[in-house]
């Protein structure tokens, strides 16, 4: 049964193999450097423009993923956390969101608790089989690779906002 994707009003995201092809790099002083596909903010910023909120939830803190949040508006971002399954607790009750109308995208094990929770769980092409084994819908692109663009345009599709967001660049 595919899943009903119109439902959703708020989209969490893991970063590291998400929004980012999980290789993290480190510069010779050990800051971490992350590279994020712009495609990926753009689908972010369509969907909160149309009133679907984004939120992070990360087991790894970096300036660099705060650098990205404050670019695109996300002020939703948990990082650093072990127990994901808790900083969705904390999401729903400071969104009011409940847990079935919030979409989760990951790749790795610790997203699964999340996962099992939330109305639709999302994750990427080459997310570890487990994962892919737990999930509503597996993108066709891999992580930092357009997957969260894919998914961002889904959901606009599925809510009946995409032809309203291409007239908007058509005009």
């Amino acid at each position: 049964m595919e899943p009903q994707i119109e439902t959703i009003d708020l989209l969490l995201l893991d970063v590291d193999g998400v929004l980012t092809d999980g290789r993290i790099t480190y510069s010779d002083s050990g800051e971490q450097i992350k590279s994020f596909h712009s495609r990926d903010g753009l689908g972010l910023r369509l969907l909160m423009d149309e009133g679907i909120g984004v939120g992070i939830i990360s087991g790894r803190t970096s300036k660099a993923l705060e650098y990205r949040c404050k670019n695109l508006g996300i002020t939703l971002l948990f990082s650093g956390i072990r127990d994901k399954s808790k900083a969705l607790d904390t999401i729903t009750t400071q969104t009011g969101t409940p847990a079935e109308r919030i979409a989760f995208v990951g790749d790795d094990l610790i997203d699964l608790p999340v996962m099992k929770r939330v109305g639709i769980s999302f994750c990427v092409a080459d997310a570890c089989q487990d994962v892919q084994d737990h999930a509503d819908i597996i993108t066709c692109r891999k992580g930092g690779q357009g997957a969260v663009r894919e998914i961002c345009e889904r959901i606009l599709k599925a809510k009946g906002l995409w032809d309203k967001i291409l007239h908007r660049y058509l005009s």
